[in-house]
């Protein structure tokens, strides 16, 4: 939405022109209308172009207005705001609506990014769209999902963080290549991110092969913290419910509950009563048919 200029409404009485003077002129002059070029200022802007101050403040309008977007925190993250045209906002923002993604989405990314708000489209997000539907191959109806999922591919360098993760993914890992789903994984960095978390599961007994086909099963574990979520959770497997590491290659989505509201609860419930089960059935069902499940086992126990 593009703000109109304000029009300067005059009283009615100072539309009608004032009675000419007699003039020496000849007869064929002419009585000045509203439509004259002598009357040129009668819609009126309230600012001359150049006006810096108030194209600023124009652009701070739309960004609030018409993109949703926080005008101070895009002017502390991005200091460039101050100085861009308004066009060059437009630009980005047509960039965004060519690919689908609808205004209300588009003001949530560019105000979690403002660095997104000054950029060339053509330098930096076409090349990020281009790589996802030519070398990621996500379809084209799919581009609106994985960015709405993951503002972050937007503010990625294709050569230095795009394509190599994905080389990672489908070279060493062996996935088949990245849904809307996955694209989070290539904001993630191979050195960084992705290999410490493989490596600290082959550190567990478990094979590359074993690693590669737990992370396709369940990509979400490349999400995850090492500290905060694999080791605490490994070691209470291992210590408190005397399970073997090798369990989950069978059920790799452990990783993806709740340590303390899902895993100790009901392993704590089945050990009262000197029950065992594996993971899975232990953890992907719900409360209700968990409780209703370890009734049957206590009743089966006692004969029932």
């Amino acid at each position: 939405m593009t703000l109109r200029p304000h029009t300067l409404f005059l009283p009615q009485a100072s539309l009608t022109p004032p009675s000419p003077k007699p003039s020496k002129t000849p007869s064929n002059s002419f009585t000045p209308t509203l439509n004259s070029p002598i009357y040129p200022s009668l819609s009126l802007h309230h600012h001359h172009p150049t006006d810096s101050g108030i194209l600023f403040r124009e652009k701070l309008i739309y960004l609030e207005t018409h993109l949703n977007v926080n005008p101070q925190k895009a002017l502390h993250l991005n200091p460039d705001f101050r100085s861009c045209p308004l066009s060059s906002v437009k630009s980005v923002e047509h960039c965004l609506s060519s690919m689908g993604i609808e205004l209300s989405a588009m003001g949530r990314i560019l105000d979690m990014h403002p660095q997104l708000l000054t950029v060339d489209p053509h330098c930096h997000l076409y090349p990020v769209f281009d790589f996802l539907l030519h070398d990621a191959h996500i379809p084209f109806h799919d581009i609106r999902k994985s960015i709405i999922r993951c503002p972050r591919l937007l503010v990625c360098d294709v050569s230095n963080q795009l394509r190599p993760a994905l080389e990672f993914l489908t070279h060493q890992l062996g996935f088949k290549g990245v849904t809307c789903q996955t694209t989070v994984l290539l904001v993630s960095s191979v050195r960084g991110t992705l290999s410490p978390k493989i490596e600290y599961l082959q550190s567990l007994g478990l094979s590359h092969a074993e690693v590669a086909n737990m992370v396709i099963r369940s990509p979400a574990l490349l999400t995850l913290s090492i500290p905060n979520n694999f080791m605490p959770k490994v070691e209470y497997l291992v210590q408190e419910m005397k399970k073997d590491v090798k369990e989950l290659k069978r059920f790799p989505q452990y990783f993806s509950f709740s340590l303390e509201g899902k895993i100790k609860p009901r392993h704590r419930l089945l050990a009262e009563h000197g029950f065992s089960l594996p993971l899975r059935d232990m953890l992907r069902v719900s409360d209700g048919e968990f409780n209703a499940m370890l009734i049957e086992m206590r009743l089966d126990c006692r004969g029932f």
